[in-house]
């Protein structure tokens, strides 16, 4: 499994990490996912504490307390979960990260998480508290390194100009090529995608159409995709779907890793065996680009 370097922080991830938000709660059934995940040579795992009411944290940390030095935990903070447990609220307050931390820390069983991500953003937040609560974590050892999950171009633009963070996690697959208006201001700062999504909830892989619905994909349509699916696989004859999937993401050298989630081990040696396949050349890139829309986010804009 080759690594790539995670912004400017001393992080060497895995190309593929894994997505724990489809981990479940069976904990032996995401022991033998998480197990297949080491055995893979997958060292960075994703999860938050917004997953299963803390749950997914839990099962994460005590799978991983045996190599725990060998691995990079990465979480998330920003959401709360009301006393009903129904529904959450943002919260990207100093006094809620730093309680927040404290909470995940002991729910991993771990001193220290490798990369902290407030899980959302508005650009109607304190960003200026909400960095300096991440700055205090760094210093006082809780976390190493601090990013965000978004895809807003305000929040990610504002984050730039105003922290050191080393990370943006982003929906980023064929079907949804939004990040890559963002990829040379990132580049520029050395700040890493952390790719989420990136086979399309199942739209590419394999199975295609059968993860389809009458209301399409993003901009795509129903009948789009339905012409278009067959296409992405025809063309690069000699590839599985989701080889090509996984490999267009990582062709983009400020993606950091991929990130998919597994709901079982098949699933997860699948999307290893893509990351493992060969490149895509640039002819394989250019019939990708034709073939498919380079989206934008519209909203969410200065």
């Amino acid at each position: 499994m080759k690594n790539r370097r995670l912004g400017n922080s001393e992080l060497f991830v895995s190309e593929i990490g894994l997505g724990c938000m489809s981990l479940g709660t069976v904990e032996s059934q995401a022991s033998e996912i998480i197990q297949a995940a080491l055995d893979e040579g997958i060292n960075y795992f994703d999860t938050a504490d917004l997953y299963n009411f803390g749950v997914n944290e839990e099962i994460v940390g005590k799978n991983l307390k045996s190599v725990r030095e060998q691995v990079y935990i990465a979480t998330k903070v920003g959401n709360r979960w009301n006393e009903n447990k129904d529904s959450w609220s943002w919260d990207p307050s100093g006094t809620h990260i730093k309680t927040a931390v404290k909470d995940s820390l002991k729910r991993l069983g771990t001193d220290y998480i490798d990369l902290y991500q407030l899980h959302g953003g508005t650009i109607s937040d304190n960003i200026e508290e909400t960095v300096e609560a991440f700055e205090e974590l760094k210093k006082e050892g809780y976390i190493r390194y601090y990013g965000i999950s978004s895809i807003r171009p305000n929040v990610i633009k504002k984050f730039t100009e105003k922290s050191d963070l080393d990370s943006v996690m982003m929906q980023y697959s064929l079907l949804d090529r939004r990040p890559e208006e963002w990829m040379p201001l990132l580049e520029n700062k050395q700040i890493s995608i952390i790719a989420r999504g990136p086979l399309a909830k199942g739209l590419l892989s394999e199975k295609m159409l059968e993860k389809a619905n009458e209301d399409g994909y993003l901009d795509y349509s129903y009948q789009e995709l339905k012409d278009l699916l067959p296409q992405l696989k025809d063309k690069l004859s000699g590839r599985k779907l989701n080889d090509t999937a996984l490999q267009f993401v990582l062709s983009h050298q400020s993606v950091a890793a991929v990130v998919p989630g597994a709901s079982s081990v098949q699933q997860l040696r699948e999307n290893c065996r893509a990351v493992n396949s060969s490149s895509l050349t640039e002819a394989e890139l250019d019939v990708l680009k034709q073939l498919t829309k380079a989206n934008k986010y519209e909203s969410h804009r200065e």
